[in-house]
This record gives C-alpha cells, sequence and structure tokens, in this order.
C-alpha cells in the first residue's frame, strides 16, 4: 500500500497546489478538511501531515480550528501559513495583528540549526496580516523577516511552521523545502507513479463495470477525452461517448474529435445541435444567463439522445480532483459549482456512476492522456470554459459573431504557439463595442477584436504576457487583412487579480 501525505484543508487557495506539489515529488497525497478528528487520521496512517493556508484570523469566530490530538499523534506537522498560526495558537503560542501586513515577496534571514531551511537569506511569498508574536515553549524561531517570524520548529516532537508559502515558484527554494519535509522529515519512499494509476483504475473499472455498457457525455476537452481513452482501454466495446456539438468550439476542434475517437474501440455519436444552442441563447446578454441556458440545453440534448441507445446502466464522468474539492469545500469560498459534481439529473435511470479520474489532477490528467497515446495538441489544449466560445462573444451571441470569433482566435493562437515559450494561455474575444475604421476607401463600424494572454503557475494569479511589439502588429494585421468585418484590434494588459483571466 502506497504511502500517504494528508494535506488539511484551512479553506485557503493553495491546497491543491499543495497537495500537487507532493504528488510531483512521487508521494501521493489526498486533501481533508480540517475537521477530522486525531483518532480518524490516526488509521488513515499519513506518514505526514501539511497543514494549509486559510482566509481568517486564529481569533476570528469564524476560523477553522483543528482538534488539538493531532498534534500529539507523533506524526510530522508542516504548517503553512494560517497552518503555522493554528498550530502556534493551539500549543500556547501568541498570535497579534500586525501593524505592517505582508503581501508578496519579502526577504527572510534564516538561522543556523533548521532541518528544513538552508542558511543562505531568501525571498518568499508572503500574504498575511496575523503573525506568531511568541512561540510555544518547545519551539524554536529558525527565520526572521524585518517585521515577523518567518519559520519555527519543534525537532523533538516533528513539528514545523512556515508563514510563507514554499508551494509556489515565488519562493526561492521552496520545492527543496516540501522535499526535505518529505523525505527527511517523514520518510517518503517516493512510491507514487502514475503508471500504477492506469492499471489500478483499469482493474476497478472492470470490476465495477463488468460485461455492462457505459455511456459519456465526451467534451473533447482534455479530462473527458482522456477519461474516453481509460474508459475504451479498460472495457473496449462497452464505451458510447456522445459529443454533443454546441457551435461554441473553436476552429476545426469539433472535427478534430471526431476524428480521434471514432477510430477507437468505443461507439462514437456527435450531435450536431449548432442551430438548436443559437435559438436557445437569442437574445441573452448576461453571462451567468447564457451559461445556464448551454447547462439547461445540453441536459436536454444528451436526455434525448441516451433514450435511443437502449440500457446502459453506467454512466461516466471527466471528474478530476480538483472539481470534487472546489465544489464540496465546506470552508474556503466557493470558488465555482462544477457540471461533473452532481450536475447531471438523477432521473436518466443509470444505476451507477464511473469517475476514473476523480483522483488526478490536470498535469496528472495530462500526462495519463499521453500514456494512452492521444495526441499532444489535444492532451496540452489549453483551458476552455465549459460554455465554449458562448462567453467569449460579449453580448448576445449569432452565428456571424461566432464565426468572426473562431477567426480571430485561431489566428491568434497559430501565431503563439510557433513562440519557443508561449505563455500560460492566449485567445481572442469578440466586444460587443463597435468601432469606426477604413478599410480600401470605405468607412467600416464594427466589433472590436480584444486578446488576451497570461503567463500564470497555477491559474489563481496570473500577469499579462508580455508580448513583442512586432508580434502584436503581426497578429493585428492578419486578423484586420483575413476578416473584412474587423478593422480594430485591442490588447488586454489587466493581471488577475484585479480582472480573471476570461472576460465572462
Amino acid at each position: 500500500m502506497k504511502q500517504l501525505l494528508l494535506v488539511m484543508d484551512f479553506g485557503g487557495q493553495y491546497k491543491e497546489l499543495i497537495a500537487s506539489t507532493v504528488r510531483g515529488l512521487s508521494v501521493y497525497s489526498e486533501i481533508h478538511p480540517n475537521t477530522l478528528s486525531a483518532e480518524e487520521i490516526r488509521k488513515m496512517n499519513p506518514i505526514g501531515i501539511i497543514m494549509t493556508g486559510g482566509p481568517n484570523s486564529v481569533h476570528c469566530a469564524a476560523s477553522q480550528s483543528c482538534d488539538p490530538e493531532i498534534f500529539k499523534l507523533g506524526i510530522p506537522i508542516l504548517g503553512i501559513c494560517y497552518g503555522m498560526q493554528i498550530m502556534c495558537h493551539s500549543l500556547g503560542g501568541t498570535i497579534e495583528t500586525m501593524d505592517t501586513a505582508e503581501y508578496g515577496q519579502v526577504s527572510v534571514t534564516p538561522k543556523s540549526g533548521s532541518d528544513l531551511l538552508y542558511v543562505q537569506p531568501f525571498t518568499a511569498l508572503m500574504n498575511h496580516r496575523d503573525a506568531v508574536t511568541k512561540l510555544p515553549e518547545t519551539f524554536t524561531a529558525t527565520a526572521y523577516t524585518d517585521n515577523c517570524i518567518a519559520a519555527c520548529e519543534d525537532k523533538q516532537r516533528k513539528l514545523y511552521g512556515v508563514q510563507f508559502h514554499p508551494e509556489t515558484k515565488h519562493t526561492q527554494g521552496g520545492m527543496q523545502l516540501i522535499k526535505s519535509f518529505l523525505y527527511d522529515i517523514c520518510g517518503a519512499k517516493g512510491d507514487y507513479k502514475l503508471d500504477d494509476y492506469i492499471d489500478t483504475q483499469i482493474k476497478e473499472i472492470q470490476a465495477k463495470v463488468g460485461d455492462k455498457r457505459v455511456l459519456l457525455a465526451l467534451s473533447g476537452g482534455v479530462d473527458s477525452s482522456v477519461c474516453a481513452s481509460l474508459l475504451s482501454k479498460a472495457i473496449p466495446g462497452q464505451l458510447t461517448c456522445i459529443f454533443v456539438d454546441h457551435g461554441f468550439m473553436r476552429k476545426s476542434e469539433g472535427d478534430q474529435i471526431e476524428e480521434i475517437f471514432s477510430k477507437r474501440d468505443l461507439q462514437f455519436i456527435r450531435v450536431n445541435a449548432q442551430e438548436r444552442f443559437l435559438n436557445k441563447l437569442a437574445g441573452i446578454r448576461d453571462p451567468e444567463a447564457k451559461r445556464k441556458g448551454i447547462g439547461e440545453e445540453f441536459i436536454r440534448v444528451f436526455e434525448e439522445e441516451s433514450k435511443n441507445l437502449g440500457d446502459i446502466p453506467f454512466l461516466a464522468q471527466g471528474t478530476i480532483y480538483p472539481d470534487i474539492v472546489e465544489s464540496g469545500g465546506e470552508h474556503g469560498a466557493t470558488i465555482k459549482s462544477h457540471h461533473n459534481v452532481g450536475g447531471l439529473p438523477k432521473d436518466l435511470g443509470f444505476t451507477g456512476l464511473v469517475e476514473p479520474l476523480s483522483g488526478l489532477f490536470k498535469n496528472e490528467v495530462r500526462e495519463l492522456g499521453r500514456k494512452l497515446g492521444l495526441p499532444d495538441y489535444l492532451v496540452n489544449r489549453q483551458p476552455f470554459p465549459g460554455p465554449g466560445l458562448a462567453v467569449r462573444v460579449i453580448g448576445e451571441i449569432t452565428f456571424e459573431k461566432l464565426e468572426i470569433l473562431r477567426h480571430a482566435d485561431a489566428i491568434f493562437r497559430e501565431e503563439l504557439d510557433a513562440l519557443e515559450n508561449p505563455p500560460s494561455q492566449y485567445f481572442a474575444i469578440i466586444t460587443d463595442t463597435l468601432s469606426v475604421g477604413i478599410k480600401g476607401d470605405d468607412r467600416t463600424y464594427s466589433p472590436v477584436i480584444a486578446l488576451r494572454a497570461v503567463i500564470t503557475d497555477d491559474f489563481m494569479t496570473a500577469d499579462w504576457a508580455t508580448l513583442p511589439h512586432e508580434l502584436l502588429a503581426r497578429v493585428s494585421s492578419r486578423i484586420t487583412a483575413e476578416i473584412a468585418s474587423v478593422s480594430r484590434v485591442v490588447y488586454d494588459i489587466t493581471a488577475k487579480p484585479p480582472g480573471t483571466v476570461e472576460w465572462e
């Protein structure tokens, strides 16, 4: 049985990044709520615990605490940010609000003798206003900033705390710190491998499904595509995939999906419902109303098609681990609800649910897709919203606006795909702003195309990409030359926050 590293969730935004980082170091990790009791944790038998950050002060009535008996289990614990504060607070330390908060990269000076930190000063990502001002009696401070205790430890009990975030690339030596905690303190063996996951899931799918049929709503995104590939490998000939083409895909994507999956050992059904979805959204401008309308219509189409297929007892979904964490978080702010986490109607008649990717993070899903033989252009596909281009058409959606956007988006992505180090995500938006232009001797009054490109490690924060001016000029020239109805192109230079990656 593989070793487990437990990530205790106190509502912070980096829990998934922490767990994914641990897995990237070949140690299996799971995220669980801070409400776990010491006895529950004892039964799970983790090699170590990482306590995450959180949104509140330890003195807040709504703050998240934990069972203090956890610190007596003898299991190594690393508290990060709020995790360090709640550990010190629970063991008799003092937490106070600072006169000067620390946000962003801050200089840290370590002391000698630490189990986890190098002696050289480094910069680390800080995000706090409260700080530990008095440590529990058995703890020693191992690092400082100009304003606070930045790290502490109790070697005897293997309890460690850092006020900064080592899981992000904004902290120098952060990856090495986590690796040292896992291997030097927790005694990790590095026994987590993705190949083992494939073998295990194939056996579990076969045992659960037997010779019965399985139905999957195939969106063409990375998650559902990898799910389909894994299922077709586990139960060849028993999987039926319904691809509802709502007309909001990027250029040529629908045909690419059909090309890939019509050759797999499964039944592939493409439903061309573009006109139906456009009629459903006619006159709608509000982005949330668009999302809701698309979701409702998708369910109706899926219901109608599935009823024509006879008895299929199992429904498969490409749910991945962050979907479950985001949709079911108890204390953190709800990030978004996922359509594949309890979103389909219960009256569809399925008796069982198959979710073979529900234990994986996105980077693991991509790697799994490569191992299953999916082409790179699909596995490396950029994040794409469920409603597709519908939320990149600002205002009312029309066929003409979608065609303009598809063409502009394809030009932009083609140019950036050719870069040696392209941004994390890049796409076009057709705005609802009309602008005067000149083409030939004629005056034009046409939609403005906006371009968006961001650099990010985790999509929780993002910087706009500083693309070369000559590249932007070439993209603008191509878009206005190749699309008759476009005469103005702008570039979005907004970071996240205050903006978001998508416009709607």
